[in-house]
């Protein structure tokens, strides 16, 4: 029996042996045990990830943080929409950051989020994003990670073709989607062709706060501009933007917008026309638009329609603008970090058109036109065509680079991640996604310098990746490893909202400058008390202002008596703590808003409008401390006609 046992166990490491060594190999010819992909998605609990992800959150209207490499999700920002784990649209401070031309918007389409830049690099202070649906830029902030500006752009429809910002952040852009009546008015649709406009936005941002402001607007031909890019390096001054339905169709698209063989990137020289506009040029258009910007120091949002803004006719700057005829319905419009490559991805082509920046340069000097379009010169397709990719995928959409002369690019039909060669077209990998790939994301692919480790796709469907959760399903993203010759998918995870874009860059580059704390001495609130001992009720007609303390673990007032059915009743809480992630909640019984959740240092108002008499409770909602339990208190509410007096007590 004992040599039974001894031929079994050589029989099984011999077969063990011959399993690893030939079954297990990969396309490079390494085993799968010698290269374990997990641990280079594996991040030990204390350790951090190498770079952040900020990933579009599509129709949530929030923005989503992740860590690269191990997909986990470290925090959702509200930007244009209501969000209750923070109180974020629903507490006095930020409703204002809602506001719109149209009223209070509390839901918007957000798509593509981009990082300021300095010098054509990242520099981590600021990420822009758009709201496709009422059309809005928002500015958030990396020191906080919150919103703190949101700019209503006025005659555009379907805000798309943006925000993608130039090299020094002189400009976020914001191109239509949608062309429209310029100015507004009532016409039939079946006027489209000539009558609509689609406008591109170029607002200016401050270089030290990062306020913006609506430079000018350039009416542009009613076609549909879908994605953008600003030139750099070389190309800097310059701005790329894809169009399709240069037909000018307005019904079924699908069919009479795809009609063209070719459509047009078009090619704009913003230094061109910010000179012509600084002396004087463009004219002012009456409308009407929402400014909203919070305040820091006061921590509260405030405001402002705006009603006129300046325009600019095309023709009114000649060799501004010139349009490239790019095939076929062209969604993606790219530029490589050099600024030579303008990469186009028609969606009917199953080649990519890449032009020349040098080659454009020329073509303008020569004059070598093939024609113009509302006065706008088109350039000779085989004049500045630089090359041809070749790929066989179906369906392109997006390219982004690595900084190595690579390029790669998403086929949504054929669900593939393709890796090309810049200046040889070669297709050098392509692998699979799963399923249905929109967009990718190298960190820093938008920029001169890009962190060429992790590719990042956003597929569209999740069929069979995760547990099934009925019919609707989150998203997909997937993680390659890109600093191979052959790229290597190592991990999948589901995401929030529908991902349309993102944006990246190392850890390195916000960790030492993320706000811990609001410091309480800064604290210029308004309603802000700088101790418990200030804390008060006080009555003035049917409004009510609680000026009230959180600390662990109580609030002061905790009891209040007094209140009326029918009054109005701000609670204005102030977070005494002065500690690292050590925030409050607050929550009122039957009260028709969400909590609201305070951060250390910071003053929060939330509005509640009692409807019955009793007494009713109100707690902490965020769990601080191993007396959390106890952190609450009592609203006694009288009927409308009691003469009772306002009375509360203190924690003395």
């Amino acid at each position: 029996m004992k040599t039974i046992s001894v031929l079994s166990n050589v029989f099984i490491v011999g077969a063990f042996i011959l399993i690893t060594s030939c079954g297990q190999s990969g396309s490079n010819g390494k085993s799968a045990l010698s290269s374990n992909v997990a641990e280079k998605v594996y991040i030990a609990p204390g350790e951090r990830d190498e770079q952040y992800a900020f990933l579009s959150g599509g129709y949530s209207g929030n923005l989503t943080v992740y860590g690269l490499p191990s997909g986990r999700m470290f925090k959702e920002i509200p930007v244009f929409s209501q969000f209750p784990t923070s109180g974020y649209g629903y507490s006095e401070e930020t409703k204002p950051m809602l506001n719109t031309s149209f009223g209070f918007v509390p839901w918007d389409d957000l798509h593509h989020p981009d990082i300021s830049q300095t010098n054509g690099e990242l520099d981590g202070r600021w990420i822009f994003a758009n709201g496709n649906n009422t059309p809005r830029i928002a500015r958030i902030s990396l020191s906080t990670f919150e919103t703190e500006e949101i700019i209503e752009v006025p005659n555009s429809a379907g805000n798309h073709s943006s925000s993608f910002i130039t090299e020094n952040t002189e400009y976020v852009v914001a191109g239509t989607r949608f062309s429209v009546p310029v100015p507004q008015r009532d016409i039939p649709i079946s006027e489209y062709k000539s009558n609509f406009k689609g406008a591109l936005t170029f607002i200016s941002v401050e270089p030290e706060h990062g306020h913006m402001e609506i430079k000018f607007q350039l009416l542009m031909p009613g076609f549909n501009y879908d994605l953008s890019h600003p030139g750099r390096d070389k190309s800097h001054g310059w701005f790329f933007f894809s169009t399709y339905n240069t037909e000018e169709a307005n019904t079924l698209l699908e069919v009479n917008a795809s009609q063209n063989d070719k459509d047009f990137i078009a090619a704009v020289n913003w230094k061109m026309i910010e000179a012509y506009v600084n002396n004087g040029g463009g004219k002012k258009m009456s409308t009407r638009y929402a400014h909203n910007v919070y305040d820091e120091s006061t921590h509260t949002a405030t405001s402002t329609m705006n009603k006129e803004v300046l325009t600019v006719d095309p023709a009114e700057v000649p060799g501004a603008i010139y349009f490239l005829p790019t095939p076929k319905s062209p969604h993606g419009c790219d530029v490589d970090p050099t600024g030579q490559y303008i990469i186009g991805s028609g969606k009917l082509s199953a080649d990519l058109t890449v032009h020349s920046f040098d080659k454009m340069l020329a073509a303008i000097k020569a004059e070598k036109f093939d024609g113009e379009a509302y006065g706008i010169p088109i350039l000779n397709y085989q004049d500045v065509l630089a090359g041809t990719v070749s790929s066989g995928g179906l369906g392109p959409l997006h390219t982004e680079f690595d900084g190595r002369g690579n390029a790669y690019t998403t086929f949504f039909i054929s669900s593939e991640v393709v890796k090309w060669k810049l200046g040889t077209w070669e297709v050098i990998d392509r692998k699979p996604t799963y399923y249905s790939v929109g967009h990718l994301m190298i960190p820093g692919g938008n920029s001169r310098k890009p962190h060429g480790k992790y590719l990042v796709a956003m597929n569209k469907i999740t069929k069979d990746r995760y547990l099934p959760t009925g019919p609707e399903m989150e998203h997909s993203a997937q993680i390659y490893d890109i600093t191979g010759e052959k790229m290597e998918l190592l991990y999948d995870f589901p995401t929030h909202g529908e991902p349309h874009y993102a944006a990246g860059c190392n850890a390195e580059l916000l960790v030492n400058n993320s706000k811990k704390i609001y410091r309480l001495d800064e604290n210029n609130h308004p309603y802000a008390i700088k101790s418990p001992a200030e804390a008060r009720v006080e009555r003035t007609g049917n409004e009510v202002h609680i000026y009230m303390s959180t600390i662990r673990s109580h609030f002061t007032p905790d009891n209040i008596e007094g209140i009326k059915v029918g009054d109005k009743v701000y609670f204005h809480i102030t977070n005494h703590e002065q500690d690292f992630d050590v925030p409050h909640g607050f929550s009122m019984i039957g009260q028709g808003t969400s909590e609201i959740l305070i951060m250390p240092g910071q003053t929060k108002t939330s509005l509640w409008e009692p409807k019955r008499v009793g007494v009713w409770p109100f707690y902490c909602t965020d769990f601080c401390s191993a007396l959390h339990q106890e952190m609450q208190g009592y609203v006694r509410v009288s009927p409308a006609n009691s003469d009772l007096e306002l009375s509360w007590s203190l924690d003395d």
